[in-house]
């Protein structure tokens, strides 16, 4: 299995950009889907990007496209999410998540991925 250690988070102001990483160890990474999700106070955990184990395919949600990329370096065993143009209601924890299946549309669903991280913190002060 592979163990998820998420870091990056912190507050930001409105409009302002930060680089989530999601740091692999166990297994090879590059045999893992990746995702990311978030959670905001009293709110069910939404997705936000996934990325396949190549990086070159990736998912992102509505609110987020063209804002948030997701990136990946199997080399470094490392996820990426940098994310611009933050929105108060984009305070939440971020969550990376990981699948060993081919990236596909079930990949949508926090309940597709059996490893996830802790969690970092992003409050975006408006």
């Amino acid at each position: 299995q592979v163990q998820l250690v998420e870091s990056g988070g912190g507050l930001v102001q409105t409009g302002d950009s930060l680089r989530l990483s999601c740091a692999a160890s166990g297994r090879t990474f590059s045999s893992y889907v990746m995702g990311w999700f978030r959670q905001a106070p009293g709110k069910e955990r939404e997705f936000v990007a996934a990325i396949g184990w190549t990086g070159r395919t990736t998912f992102y949600a509505d609110s987020v496209k063209g804002r948030f990329t997701i990136s990946r370096d199997n080399a470094k065993n490392t996820g990426y999410l940098k994310m611009n143009s933050l929105r108060p209601e984009e305070t939440a924890v971020y969550y990376c998540a990981a699948d060993q299946r081919p990236l596909g549309d079930r990949h949508y669903a926090n309940n597709q991925y059996p490893y996830w991280g802790q969690g970092t913190q992003v409050t975006v002060s408006s």
